[in-house]
């Protein structure tokens, strides 16, 4: 590992940034990428593997605790996007052992590692006196120790140079947070105090991290219909209810995954250089505000 890159004066990192900016090419051109929990057929790491296979990166790994529907991902990425080499990986994302082994086989392959999307978690919708600490540390687990192992050894890897084309240290890690861990509200007590928790990892390491050229940063959806919510959208649908879905934010209905897929393919690529240690809701604005009456002040 070269320890220069570390004391890289920033107008060296300026100038790559001014380069970038005025080509005309893919935003993440010769990247290397790993992303956790892939697997769901209408989740967020899917739809942002195919969102930053249009970026032309180098390789993405695709990995989940459940190998069901990676390996179809990764060939569809390669059939879509023939220049894009597709890995399909068995990762529990919450195993220092898995989160290595990938990383390794990512350096080993390619030399070099740009981006990591920490985006494997669960959900709760159980009230605080049905919570037990084996449930609550389980949410923790899986959702913010999953995150600060992704954090610990993607930015030593990221800091790597003199492979794979790689000459300065730099990277983007990405983890999924929730707009439950920005306010009250969105979330049981356990996974809005997981997802808080990956916030603060993100802001705290992005400082952990300074002078290295890698950025930290969480992204907050809001609802959004994913493998986690369908039960919620099923049971709507079923009783003819599905317009009074996400009502509640300005622009008065939910999401879907390839809204946040594409913040998060922004957030990977060099197009958000200066993005670093924050957490962006993308909730249609539900989080802008504190509660209000309709119609009083619009």
């Amino acid at each position: 590992m070269s320890s220069k890159s570390n004391t890289s004066p920033a107008p060296d990192r300026l100038a790559q940034i001014k380069a970038h900016i005025a080509l005309d090419k893919p935003s993440m051109a010769g990247k290397v990428c790993i992303i956790t929990g892939a697997s769901s057929l209408y989740g967020i790491g899917r739809a942002s593997a195919f969102a930053m296979a249009k970026q032309s990166p180098a390789a993405i790994y695709v990995t989940d605790l459940s190998t069901d529907n990676l390996e179809e991902l990764a060939n569809s990425i390669q059939s879509k996007y023939p220049s894009v080499k597709a890995f399909a990986r068995k990762v529990d994302a919450a195993s220092e052992d898995d989160v290595k082994s990938v990383i390794d086989e990512a350096m080993k392959a390619f030399g070099r590692l740009d981006v990591f999307f920490a985006n494997a978690g669960v959900a709760s919708g159980t009230h605080i006196k049905d919570e037990t600490p084996e449930s609550f540390m389980r949410m923790m687990k899986i959702n913010a120790l999953s995150a600060f192992l992704a954090i610990k050894h993607a930015s030593t890897a990221m800091q790597v140079t003199g492979k794979g084309g790689k000459e300065q240290s730099g990277g983007s890690i990405i983890a999924t947070a929730s707009v439950a861990g920005i306010r009250s509200g969105a979330g049981s007590s356990e996974y809005s105090a997981s997802k808080a928790a990956v916030i603060n990892l993100a802001q705290t390491s992005s400082y952990q991290l300074a002078r290295t050229n890698i950025r930290v940063n969480a992204v907050c959806p809001g609802l959004i219909e994913t493998g986690m919510t369908k039960q919620t959208f099923d049971w709507a649908r079923s009783r003819g209810n599905e317009s009074k879905i996400g009502q509640l934010n300005p622009l008065a209905r939910y999401g879907i995954a390839g809204e946040i897929a594409s913040v998060v393919a922004f957030l990977a690529s060099d197009d958000a250089s200066y993005v670093n240690g924050q957490a962006w809701a993308v909730d249609g604005g539900l989080s802008s505000s504190h509660p209000i009456v309709p119609g009083k002040f619009h």
